[in-house]
């Protein structure tokens, strides 16, 4: 048998494949091996447990939206509404090109409060979401209500996130996600 190198975030990126697909609890060392070609005891050279390697993939996920999709809050020289837009539009394409919903939402429901250190990684995403479009909207709608504005729309994405997996169908989706991009037409 020949010698397999691969790297870390090869690991990450097809255990959080299979993460998405079968769950955590669902997915063994063994599967991830196979799915990299790694024997499993090669995957905790890597990755001193499940658990460790579910947390790089939850920190690998938000370090992807922190730098593609909530920065675009950050931009100089474009509106709010253009702002939503371009948020809106990254998120539409992630989560149309990605089988399996969403990881960290997914990892909410079902590990619920069973994992601590993935349970705070989960909130931290989820917070900086909310963070990025309570920014885009207090300018027209106030602190306040563009906070609870925010919580409504990270809610409302997730559960068509979730519809799109249940149904596999992403009309919803896409229809909420649209409605989103309007909201400060």
């Amino acid at each position: 048998m020949p010698v397999i190198k691969t790297d870390k975030e090869t690991i990450i990126k097809k255990s959080i494949h299979l993460f998405k697909v079968q769950g955590y609890y669902n997915t063994t060392m063994g599967d991830i091996g196979k799915e990299t070609g790694l024997i499993k005891g090669s995957l905790y050279h890597h990755f001193k447990s499940k658990e460790d390697l579910a947390l790089s993939c939850l920190v690998y996920i938000h370090q992807y939206f922190t730098d593609n999709i909530y920065a675009i809050v950050y931009a100089e020289n474009i509106s709010d509404k253009e702002k939503l837009k371009l948020f809106t539009k990254g998120i539409e394409e992630y989560f149309l090109n990605s089988e399996g919903g969403c990881l960290l939402g997914n990892f909410a429901l079902e590990l619920s409060n069973n994992i601590p250190s993935l349970k705070k990684q989960i909130i931290l995403y989820f917070n900086e979401w909310e963070d990025s479009l309570t920014k885009i909207f207090t300018n027209e709608l106030g602190n306040k209500q563009a906070k609870e504005k925010a919580k409504e729309v990270v809610a409302g994405t997730q559960g068509s996130i979730m519809m799109m997996r249940l149904y596999n169908k992403s009309e919803a989706f896409i229809k909420y996600n649209r409605e989103v991009s309007n909201i400060l037409a």
